[in-house]
């Protein structure tokens, strides 16, 4: 039996191509959209399995470094060692930093101040593509392969200068910044000491300049096997007043609280686009048929059934919807590598897509259904 869909898609094969180029950039976008969010929800927790805490100690009544501000006392890492259910502790400072790169650009960074010589590395060794972690607790940084900075490279952080001793790949904030990594010592110092100018002014003004730089964001621990993190993590909040969160909640605040909003505003976009695409492959099939509609009346005169003009109309819906995806995966896998924080591409993903774009593909159909149907036989003979 002659396929009408084949038939009626290659007598205008030109423009069907087009249309489902078209259309299917537009289904990338919805795949880089979708892959953003798989990254965003990566990068929250990098941080996270680097450090490879058990427990995070940090200010009362706030969700974190990560969250909002927090800043607690750095010897409270000793006062946790001596809980017999703790076996090491930490002390981390974070701090958002702009850094001119070799080509002059400033670029937003992501700083993490750790103790070289502590129990706990925020450095993960596996990582690194260059150089090695710090060693020393002034003056040495380990940065981003996203910087372009080569080791021995000289960079100025407020009055400082720090020689680059390490390179990784990979780590990135919450928000997707590259991290750099300073000894806690010099951390603290860019974050909690003044300037020179700042203590000058203070002095003029009467004021006491007495600025606390034994200070971090969060204190971490590990904890010895079979102890129980939730148990311990109450034990501190109880006796310490502090707020105290798991690994795991720490990680639920991180991919709920902190990245909740960007993940609804990226559903809203998706569910945009997919449905400007379902309306678009909708007029291009209403148009066709349109265009067709004596050549469908004509069908109807000699007797072809309705469901046969249906299936016409259906099949070449979906043909443009399955096109329509594969060249959007196309565009998808071409571009994703071109934006500046991680997308991430997965398997299923593409295949919930798929069944989306095929339920799309149905409805869309509906309308050159409908206007086939309605189609008068009398019109072919000028009736």
């Amino acid at each position: 039996m002659i396929n009408l869909a084949y038939k009626d898609i290659a007598h205008s094969w030109l423009k069907f191509i087009i249309t489902a180029m078209g259309v299917g950039m537009l289904l990338g976008i919805v795949l880089i959209m979708i892959g953003v969010y798989r990254g965003m929800v990566i990068d929250a927790q990098v941080l996270l399995d680097d450090i490879g805490a058990d427990m995070w100690v940090v200010q009362e009544n706030t969700l974190g470094p990560f969250a909002e501000s927090s800043r607690i006392h750095e010897d409270l890492k000793n006062t946790l060692r001596a809980n017999p259910e703790i076996d090491k502790t930490a002390g981390l400072a974070f701090l958002n930093l702009q850094v001119r790169t070799p080509e002059g650009v400033m670029k937003r960074v992501y700083s993490v101040g750790y103790d070289p010589h502590g129990d706990i590395s925020a450095v993960n060794p596996d990582r690194l593509v260059a150089g090695r972690a710090l060693k020393k607790s002034h003056y040495e940084i380990v940065v981003s392969q996203k910087l372009g900075f080569k080791l021995g490279d000289k960079i100025r952080l407020g009055r400082n200068i720090y020689t680059v001793v390490g390179i990784t790949k990979g780590a990135v904030s919450s928000g997707g910044d590259p991290a750099i990594f300073v000894s806690l010592k010099d951390a603290q110092e860019l974050q909690f000491l003044y300037s020179n100018a700042r203590i000058r002014n203070d002095r003029a003004r009467g004021l006491k300049v007495d600025a606390d730089n034994h200070l971090v964001n969060a204190v971490v621990a590990t904890l010895k096997p079979g102890s129980d993190p939730d148990a311990v993590a109450e034990d501190i909040r109880r006796w310490k007043h502090l707020s105290t969160f798991t690994a795991a909640k720490e990680r639920e605040i991180l991919t709920k609280n902190v990245i909740e909003t960007a993940s609804k505003q990226i559903g809203m976009f998706t569910v945009i686009l997919i449905a400007v695409s379902t309306i678009i492959i909708a007029l291009i099939i209403y148009t066709m048929t349109l265009e067709k509609i004596k050549e469908i009346s004509i069908m109807k005169l000699v007797g072809l059934p309705n469901w046969m003009i249906t299936k016409m109309i259906t099949q070449e819906t979906l043909t443009l919807g399955v096109l329509a995806f594969i060249f959007g995966n196309l565009f998808a896998h071409a571009i994703w590598d071109k934006f500046p924080k991680r997308v991430v591409l997965e398997v299923p993903d593409a295949w919930a897509l798929f069944g989306i774009v095929l339920v799309a593909s149905v409805l869309a159909s509906l309308f050159g259904v409908y206007k086939a149907i309605k189609a008068d036989p009398r019109a072919a003979i000028g009736g």
